[in-house]
């Protein structure tokens, strides 16, 4: 087992998180709020009823969260990839393109049960709107904080409650990693110098980004039901009865389009936060993965 893609991958989804958290809000609010229709619009109104503060509310959970579930999602994807290239036995070459698709997409579905407590904190908090500055005749928010969402949501729903959503979010983050590290590598492959082991630096950036954008791509649909079926209950009602139910509903209501609203800015927020988090994951790998016992790494050359 190679722990260094552990400790790495933690590291680098927290870094990850501290960049594309204010993004990440206005994306949230885009797909679970209809008083917002656009970027800016959305950015604009959070400023001005909420301030900076509003941009980044409970963001605290999920960087411990997200750090969490990044560790397990690189070292799953590598351990993944070293059975994979131990079944085939020794001498076998490098690690295939499928070999790296099906890594990704256990790693992906792996990591969900550390990240879904925190995602339904994270979303709960970013779609709250109400301001804490006082302002009279204003509503007060439900939630005082993360701590207090989080155990609020227990004692309404149980620890079940932290669950909710989490079989869209799985069908969110499987194919979405597979596709996310299958990008990546195969990027690094074309980019890389003959000769070399490895890509630069700006190609590793350069691939990190592409691999973002590409894996929201296939993310954008089920983020936006994952994200309905989390904030379902929170203002009366409960409106849907299931994942199903809530893609027809919203189909009905909104029509198709609605799965895409949030596309443009999934992607403009995961292009600089996934060049972080792999130039991070790249460079702490390096670091502390030396010695012996990173001898016998799959190569993340593809066939």
């Amino acid at each position: 087992m190679h722990i260094a893609d552990f400790v790495s991958g933690s590291l680098a989804g927290a870094c990850g998180v501290a960049v594309a958290y204010p993004l990440d809000t206005v994306k949230v609010r885009i797909q679970t709020q209809k008083q917002f229709n656009g970027i800016l619009q959305c950015a604009a109104a959070t400023f001005s009823k909420e301030g900076v503060h509003g941009f980044f509310k409970g963001m605290s959970i999920p960087v411990t969260t997200i750090s969490f579930a990044s560790s397990v999602l690189f070292g799953t994807y590598r351990n993944c990839l070293q059975c994979l290239s131990q079944a085939r036995g020794a001498g076998c070459g490098p690690n295939t393109k499928l070999e790296v698709f099906l890594s990704g997409l256990m790693a992906g579905i792996v990591q969900v049960s550390v990240l879904s407590p925190g995602d339904i904190v994270k979303v709960r908090l970013q779609c709250q709107t109400e301001s804490r500055r006082g302002i009279a005749n204003m509503p007060k928010p439900k939630y005082r904080g993360p701590v207090h969402c989080l155990l609020s949501i227990i004692k309404e729903d149980g620890i079940t409650g932290l669950y909710r959503g989490a079989l869209p979010l799985m069908l969110r983050d499987g194919p979405s990693f597979a596709t996310y590290f299958l990008t990546y590598t195969t990027i690094c492959e074309w980019l890389r110098d003959t000769g070399k082991s490895k890509p630069d630096w700006s190609y590793v950036m350069l691939a990190g980004g592409v691999s973002g954008m590409a894996a929201w791509a296939i993310a954008t649909p089920m983020d936006v039901i994952k994200a309905r079926m989390q904030m379902d209950g929170t203002r009366g009602t409960r409106q849907f009865k299931g994942l199903y139910h809530c893609v027809t509903e919203t189909v009905r209501v909104e029509g198709v389009g609605v799965f895409f609203r949030s596309l443009g800015i999934n992607c403009i927020r995961a292009f600089p936060t996934n060049m972080v988090v792999f130039l991070t994951y790249e460079v702490l790998t390096g670091f502390l993965a030396t010695g012996p016992d990173h001898d016998d790494l799959p190569q993340l050359k593809l066939e």
